[in-house]
């Protein structure tokens, strides 16, 4: 084991989950009667906030309801679950159903700085690396499936459908950026 290897730790900053009411929702009465929302009318939707967990969700007259801002996919659940109950509480039939993790997006830093040249010339054409457009390498992995976002600092962006996906990624990119430490 090398003297500069430490255990890395993996933050999650944004969950996002779907889920389906079941039933046709008026957005006029959850833009009146509802806490916490605002009714778009140009864009066809409600927006409804909770504090507890802190999530956002965009509602339609469809059902359909995409949560984001949890921190964790239990978070997300319960937080989803919420929403549920506060359009029940205003009169409709909601039955909770379909709910589903979407995206979850983390990052973490590794002990050393990353030569992205060597990384993306190492990892054709998995790594992609265009510093004019944007200034991290873009690595994207079929299986597990996760795109993850390196940056010369060290700093790294993992999305994925998955906490599962995003633990899995770090592991498997580790050994390949550790390959292209930058000299200090």
């Amino acid at each position: 084991m090398q003297p500069n290897t430490r255990k890395i730790e993996v933050t999650i900053s944004n969950v996002v989950a779907t889920f389906r009411t079941g039933c046709r929702l008026d957005l006029h009465t959850i833009g009146s009667k509802g806490k916490n929302v605002i009714y778009n009318t140009r864009q066809g939707k409600v927006t409804m906030q909770l504090r507890k967990p802190r999530i956002t969700a965009s509602i339609w007259a469809s059902g359909k309801v995409i949560c984001i801002g949890a921190s964790s996919e239990d978070e997300a659940k319960i937080g989803a679950r919420r929403i549920a109950r506060c359009l029940q509480k205003l009169g409709f039939k909601v039955k909770f159903s379909a709910f589903k993790v979407v995206n979850v997006m983390a990052g973490c830093s590794m002990p050393f700085k990353i030569s992205l040249i060597d990384f993306t010339k190492k990892n054709r054409p998995i790594a992609t690396y265009e510093p004019e457009l944007y200034p991290a390498a873009m690595y994207t992995m079929r299986q597990p499936k996760a795109t993850i976002k390196v940056f010369s600092t060290g700093s790294v962006t993992i999305l994925a459908p998955s906490v599962v996906n995003v633990a899995a990624a770090v592991q498997h990119v580790y050994p390949l950026l550790s390959e292209c430490r930058r000299p200090l």
